[in-house]
């Protein structure tokens, strides 16, 4: 009998201690997490290659491989690049990058930093952008996504089929926007704007669908706007204009990290990140715009004088902006005159 005790009671210490290391076991392999980033430039351009590998490295190496972070160019969970910020709110993603102008009227306040000379220095408007979204829209416009970053590119241009010097010179083209103050923009000056994402510019270029295209220089390689189209002008002082992006996370997703893996995205992410995330892309104009140089292409550099004949063009896009948001419950003047506050402050 005592030996058939012994016996019980060995193994049931044996069963308990199994027990209880599956138990302890349990929660470490919870920690265990994967990421799915999903955007939509291929692998090879700049934001994917420059900023969003160098975030996932990142964030994989701090967490000592306890964050894998899977990475899906091109659109290759599905849907168009309009949808991405849907596909973070509803999980389709655990985090997309996305231009923010590609739901025209969703995000009304931050159009502040996409009006017409508003931008110029790419770190300088992304410490703006993040400020004020952290102040103003982190409960509001962006309730539904915890955003890790919010950036802009470079001095947006134009590049176009024929040589523009003057607002004048775009009426009549039907040119590619990228936000919906650009397509205002483009229209004032009596231009047919064309909204369509990056990645559809290349094909609506070579097959004559558009005459042109507003972007920055750095993506300009990606799509082969430099042999699709000989011209392109850039301004002195401000830019013409410049885009918002964000890098969005679905909140139940975040929510669910240990909080100690919290702490890794955490670390990766806020003002810091934006502000390397917006210089890195403008960086990345230099390079691009050697390509048309070498390829003997007519780049237009315009005065301040010439350039401030375009302001003076683009002076209704604020009028009408204003009043557009009025009717939203927002102050567009009183977000103009912050913004542009803390873009002089920040611009060396």
């Amino acid at each position: 009998m005592t030996n058939r005790r012994t016996i019980l009671g060995v193994l049931g210490g044996a069963a308990f201690a199994a027990l209880a290391t599956a138990f302890t076991a349990a929660p470490a392999m919870a920690q265990e997490v994967t990421l799915k980033l999903h955007q939509f430039l291929p692998a090879q351009a700049n934001v994917p290659k420059l900023v969003l590998d160098v975030w996932a490295d990142k964030v994989e190496a701090d967490s000592k491989g306890r964050i894998k972070v899977e990475r899906y160019p091109s659109m290759q969970l599905g849907g168009k690049p309009p949808e991405l910020m849907d596909q973070a709110i509803d999980g389709v993603a655990d985090i997309v990058w996305t231009v923010v102008g590609y739901t025209p009227g969703r995000f009304p306040s931050t159009e502040v930093f996409e009006l017409p000379f508003m931008m110029t220095d790419a770190r300088a408007v992304s410490r703006a952008y993040w400020q004020m979204f952290d102040k103003h829209w982190k409960d509001t416009e962006f309730k539904d996504v915890h955003i890790l970053g919010a950036w802009v590119h470079g001095p947006g241009m134009i590049h176009t089929n024929k040589p523009v010097h003057k607002p004048e010179d775009m009426n009549g083209m039907k040119i590619r926007g990228g936000s919906r103050p650009v397509n205002s923009l483009l229209t004032v000056l009596g231009a047919t704007p064309v909204g369509m994402p990056v990645p559809a510019v290349s094909e609506a270029l070579s097959k004559g669908v558009i005459d042109g295209t507003t972007i920055p220089w750095e993506v300009t390689a990606a799509l082969k706007v430099p042999e699709l189209v000989k011209n392109h002008t850039e301004f002195t002082g401000k830019a013409l204009y410049t885009i918002t992006f964000v890098l969005a996370m679905n909140k139940d997703k975040y929510n669910s990290l240990p909080d100690d893996l919290k702490a890794v995205i955490d670390a990766n992410s806020g003002e810091e990140f934006s502000v390397f995330a917006g210089g890195t892309q403008a960086d990345a104009d230099g390079p691009a715009r050697q390509k048309a140089v070498e390829l003997g292409n007519n780049i237009i550099t315009l005065s301040a004088e010439e350039t401030a004949e375009w302001k003076k063009a683009a002076q209704p896009v604020y009028d009408e902006w204003i009043a557009d948001v009025k009717g939203k419950g927002i102050d567009g003047q009183a977000l103009i005159d912050e913004a542009s506050a803390l873009i002089a402050q920040y611009t060396k």
